[in-house]
């Protein structure tokens, strides 16, 4: 397959699972929120590698949600998906639910929106293949994605 032509979503979807053991918690028994956002990370950049079959980076993690605890023994899933594809970035999103072992109720945990460029081996933003949506969900999704764009884009000026 060419490295330009177009993806579906679907090609580079991913599902991730842990358990949530000791040492990833805190005094309180709760995951700790910096490994969780390892555990978002490295799933997000697993998803935008698929897509773009190249090195990449992270350039941007927002919109980060922690809407319940995840607590020790509990199993957590990760589900991402690329929302958008530009030239050399994709956004990837992640929805994170914790599963009670005890009685297999899940909920979500987080959810969060992060941007990734591909690399050349030089480390130089390299294009990405397009995204071909297929549902409305998914237009939909790329559409939110591109409002996130503009915005991130307007507090980076701001930043500068």
């Amino acid at each position: 397959m060419n490295n330009l032509e177009e993806k579906r979503v679907s090609d580079s979807r991913v599902d991730t699972v842990f358990t949530v053991l000791p040492e990833d918690t805190n005094m309180y028994g709760n995951l700790f929120g910096g490994k969780l956002v390892e555990w978002i990370d490295r799933t997000g950049a697993i998803v935008a590698g698929r897509h773009a079959r190249k090195n990449v980076v992270t350039a941007n993690i927002d919109n980060m949600s922690f809407l319940e605890p995840i607590k020790l023994g509990d199993i957590v899933i990760l589900k991402a998906w690329i929302n958008y594809v530009g030239t050399t970035s994709m956004e990837v999103q992640v929805d994170v639910y914790a599963e009670k072992i005890s009685t297999g109720k899940m909920a979500l945990a987080s959810r969060a929106y992060l941007t990734y460029v591909a690399i050349d081996e030089n480390n130089k933003p390299v294009p990405v293949p397009r995204l071909k949506l297929e549902t409305d969900e998914e237009i939909k999704r790329f559409k939110e994605a591109e409002e996130r764009k503009k915005i991130r884009l307007e507090l980076k000026k701001k930043i500068q």
